[in-house]
């Protein structure tokens, strides 16, 4: 069975895409980027202050699918700038504790112009 999940806890999707979606015990949760889940508005200017809140929301959508950062398998993460590789890491590092899988990449451009977007896939086990 696969199901859609959402919660108010994160920002909505700003597209045509899902929070996360559910599947045979895995949680694909899309890309997280520091938005107020509340106005929907770029959290923070420094890629630590936007690497914090797409956490924060990561955290959210994990919360409000029984799981935590413990149960984080692989990430994808995505940085507008290879620069701000170490910087990320100390923020990330606080977070994904269990050292999952993982793959970061800079990218040209990313939505709303943001620093940083962060996927995950998790699973209870």
């Amino acid at each position: 069975m696969i199901e859609v999940t959402s919660t108010s806890a994160a920002p909505a999707a700003i597209g045509p895409y899902s929070q996360a979606m559910k599947a045979n015990g895995f949680l694909f949760a899309s890309g997280q980027v520091p938005l107020s889940p509340e106005t929907g508005a770029v959290v923070g200017t420094t890629i630590e202050e936007q690497a914090e809140q797409s956490c924060k929301n990561i955290q959210a959508i994990l919360a409000a699918n029984g799981l935590g950062f413990e149960d984080v398998i692989k990430t994808t993460c995505f940085l507008a700038d290879m620069g701000d590789f170490a910087a990320f890491n100390g923020v990330y590092g606080k977070y994904f504790t269990g050292k999952p899988a993982r793959s970061c990449v800079a990218v040209k451009e990313l939505p709303k112009q943001v620093l940083c977007e962060i996927e995950v896939i998790a699973v209870k086990a």
